[in-house]
């Protein structure tokens, strides 16, 4: 560790260094990969691992998505062939809901969490009251082993039992908190109408959920000065909150992409779309790993001095599919749709009830005035929609830039009609 501010050197390199550096790590990765693992074998098969040799290149590569994996594992359990390390070998095997399966190998700090929990603010010495589950999710696993690797002493606490839990607060006096912002807000008021200290508490560090402003400033107002972290179950770390509160940090061991719901295409900067990652741990390699999440890139470099890529944080889910007069609709075929009209900038389809029936709406932005070319356009349009979805909709041209930049492909408005 540097000094008080950065966990290591790696947090402060000169970003074009850490490119150059991630995609040469990355095509020495991906040729391990192929050869150790069956799944990877057979997906990279027709990929030469040294012509990836930056973003522009990762297109190439076989989306895997996080939503197939319970399929993936359940026709070849109980990885799915992803791994390079025989399941007897790995130190641990969790379950997470869905099911799927996640390993966990030996090694310090495996998972990467100790730097959101340093950023957090949590040091050697500190004692972090873990309530993350412990109970065959790896969450609680995570948090432990990153802070571990900072030199904390761990409490335990898991989920519920809040009672018990303020007791353990009120008597070990831990200085952090680590597990969702709703528990802690719970603590805090049950704590307060028994009476009891939970003082010693003065950072924090949240992550599966959404942290609201208005929260965040009433652990504030409780001395408790709260960050978050983005991490998942396959891929540990995934981005992680510092001090400045501005945007999530991309972890320097992961390469991240956003790209458009429903395909491997990058969106323009600052568009939201979908999260991809790509992990450089060689024990459980996912390649263009596609999480479900939505988020976007900011430009230029946090105020903290990190200079690692920022996500705006979570902005919602990927997966739209919806089900449209008995047929499913993805985000995929409104994809496809698009590939067959390249002057069609981007695309959003509405989803509504119309006279007791479902109903969809196609709009579409394109650099067309107005007249005989947009309606052509629409017409066009209409009929590819009707073609690959199987499903009559109207289409109408709007002006580029008009859609609203929230990531969605397909918003159903029928429940909130």
């Amino acid at each position: 560790m540097l000094d008080s501010e950065f966990y290591d050197e790696l947090e402060i390199q000169d970003p074009d260094e850490r490119e150059i550096l991630l995609f040469e790590s990355l095509a020495r990765h991906l040729a391990a990969v192929r050869e150790e693992t069956p799944y990877f074998q057979n997906l990279l098969k027709d990929i030469n691992p040294m012509e990836i040799k930056g973003r522009d290149d990762l297109a190439a590569l076989p989306i895997t998505r996080k939503s197939d994996l319970g399929d993936l594992q359940k026709n070849d359990p109980p990885l799915a062939g992803m791994t390079t390390v025989a399941p007897a070998n790995y130190l641990r095997l969790f379950q997470s809901p869905g099911p799927t399966y996640e390993p966990e190998a030996d090694g310090k700090d495996w998972w990467r969490m100790g730097r959101a929990l340093f950023a957090a603010g949590m040091r050697p010495g500190d004692i972090v009251h873990n309530t993350f589950s412990y109970h065959m999710t790896p969450a609680g696993m995570m948090i432990e082993s990153g802070a571990r690797a900072i030199g904390c002493a761990v409490v335990p606490a898991g989920t519920g039992q809040t009672e018990q839990q303020i007791q353990a607060i009120a008597h070990i006096r831990p200085s952090a908190y680590a597990g969702t912002p709703s528990f802690l807000k719970i603590i805090l008021d049950k704590a307060r109408e028994a009476g009891a200290d939970v003082g010693s508490i003065s950072k924090a560090l949240v992550s599966g959920e959404a942290l609201p402003q208005a929260l965040r400033d009433e652990f504030r107002d409780n001395g408790i000065q709260c960050l978050q972290a983005y991490a998942s179950a396959d891929l540990g770390l995934i981005a992680y909150e510092s001090k400045a509160m501005d945007g999530l940090i991309v972890d320097d061991r992961i390469i991240v992409e956003i790209v458009r719901p429903g395909t491997g295409d990058p969106v323009a900067q600052g568009e939201i779309g979908e999260v991809i990652v790509t992990s450089l741990n060689r024990d459980y390699p996912l390649i263009r790993f596609a999480t479900g999440d939505l988020s976007s890139v900011m430009t230029g470099l946090s105020p903290c001095g990190r200079t690692g890529m920022r996500l705006t944080g979570w902005k919602g889910r990927a997966d739209q599919s919806t089900k449209v007069r008995g047929m499913f609709v993805t985000p995929k075929q409104i994809a496809d749709v698009l590939k067959r009209h390249p002057e069609i900038a981007k695309a959003r389809l509405v989803v509504e009830t119309k006279d007791g029936t479902d109903a969809m709406t196609l709009k579409a932005e394109a650099d067309i005035e107005s007249g005989g070319g947009g309606e052509e356009l629409a017409s066009a349009l209409g009929e590819t929609l009707k073609s690959l979805c199987n499903l009559r909709g109207d289409t109408h041209i709007v002006e580029p830039g008009s859609l609203p930049n929230d990531g969605l492909v397909i918003e159903d408005t029928r429940g909130r009609e």
